[in-house]
């Protein structure tokens, strides 16, 4: 039965049931009486809650503490083997899959290298299903106890009608409407219910840092992905959840150099790895033959800053120099947008030259931006490391999981819906 403001029973109780998992989850283990004011919600509703999570296996006890002058109490925390959920991070050098329990320890990895195929379509669809068999198969996880996969690529992810799932439009790696969700569920050896949640990866990137990372606290956040190329992914209020932004395809000079997306002039012509370790090639440096982008990088890296008694490439140096110009010069282009709280920069290529670069890029992104914003934005790495995009793409069936108040989804049945079951599923 709906209230006045259209809300059922059973939307109210799901409700509830989402806020009392989701403040175990971040702020537990806490007791029945810690609940009640974190929640919002009385001490009947919070003890009815309760009960229904432990039944459903979803909340366990996790010790006690003692209270003022009563007996102890119980402990609760969101029981980690309650659900698992797999995160795919298509990268610019592998395609890296993680299984996940309900807390994010990682339980299985595997990592499939991409050469000279690279983006070849077929090639990734058959690295995400085979991986995932091999994550599931180093496990004692069965497929039907996945919550969801969720994946993080490179491009803009469309929305379409169910038959077809998420399409994926990568222009810089020649996806043109690509139908992934279609294509994995067409070779998938897992179960109808489980569900594929595909995303682009810096937002991936930007939820893990948010919920887990350097991002946490914060209200305004911007969270930047270098790797091969750039990207980036916008958290306000309004958009809680992060949307990606197409960042590296911001122009940064007029007539400049041609961006592998086809147009002239993109930051990620100038900023980006692949384009970073072009440029020195171009300005007589020698990347390691035969290398892939990662070492290359790590080779620029020590050639511009050898150890103690080595004398610097001086090539490698004044390239790096002009990129962390262009990277601070995007930067400040954001703060003035969005005017953040925090960027973080994160991604292979924004690890391996964060502690060189950061010094740099903070002080031109701040000669390039308003003086107001810029005075209030701090810039740092991220904290998650090189698995954040995996992190972040395990969160999307997560995120879905706890929205539904930790219920699982079920198979689509063939037919129309009996009226028997949705009067039924009303009343629960």
């Amino acid at each position: 039965m709906a209230g006045r403001n259209g809300r059922t029973v059973r939307d109210l109780r799901r409700a509830n049931r989402a806020v009392v998992l989701q403040r175990l989850y971040f702020d537990g283990p806490l007791s029945r009486f810690e609940l009640g004011p974190v929640t919002g919600l009385s001490s009947g509703s919070v003890s009815n809650v309760v009960a229904d999570l432990v039944a459903d296996g979803l909340v366990e006890e996790a010790g006690s503490v003692d209270s003022d002058g009563g007996r102890p109490r119980t402990l609760l925390r969101v029981a980690p083997g309650a659900g698992h959920m797999i995160g795919v991070d298509v990268g610019e050098t592998r395609v890296r899959i993680e299984l996940f329990d309900l807390t994010l320890t990682e339980l299985a990895r595997a990592e499939r290298p991409l050469e000279q195929q690279r983006y070849d379509v077929e090639v990734i669809v058959g690295h995400i299903r085979d991986g995932i068999a091999e994550v599931l198969a180093g496990s004692a996880i069965g497929p039907e106890q996945l919550l969801g996969v969720g994946i993080g690529v490179p491009g803009i992810v469309e929305r379409t009608p169910e038959e077809r799932g998420a399409v994926v439009h990568g222009q810089t790696i020649g996806w043109d409407a690509v139908p992934l969700e279609e294509l994995l569920r067409s070779s998938s050896r897992l179960p109808n219910g489980v569900r594929y949640f595909i995303d682009n990866g810096a937002k991936t990137l930007g939820q893990a840092e948010m919920w887990f990372g350097a991002g946490r606290g914060a209200r305004n956040a911007i969270v930047v992905l270098f790797g091969s190329g750039v990207g980036a992914c916008l958290v306000t209020p309004e958009v809680e959840n992060g949307r990606a932004v197409e960042w590296g395809h911001l122009t940064v000079r007029v007539r400049g150099r041609r961006c592998r997306c086809g147009a002239l002039g993109c930051l990620e012509a100038y900023a980006g790895a692949e384009s970073l370790l072009e440029r020195w090639r171009e300005e007589g440096g020698q990347p390691p033959e035969g290398a892939d982008e990662e070492s290359a990088l790590t080779a620029m890296l020590a050639s511009a800053y050898p150890v103690e008694g080595g004398e610097a490439d001086p090539v490698a140096l004044a390239v790096l120099e002009e990129t962390a110009e262009y990277l601070g010069a995007g930067l400040s282009d954001l703060i003035n947008l969005f005017q953040p709280e925090r960027i973080l920069i994160g991604g292979w290529a924004g690890l391996q030259l964060g502690a060189r670069f950061l010094p740099a890029v903070r002080r031109y992104a701040a000669s390039y931006a308003l003086r107001h914003p810029a005075e209030k934005v701090s810039i740092e790495l991220g904290r998650l490391g090189p698995d954040a995009v995996t992190v972040g793409a395990a969160i999307l069936p997560l995120a879905d999981f706890f929205a539904r108040g930790g219920r699982r989804l079920e198979p689509v049945p063939e037919g129309p819906v009996p009226a028997w079951r949705t009067a039924l599923e009303e009343r629960l």
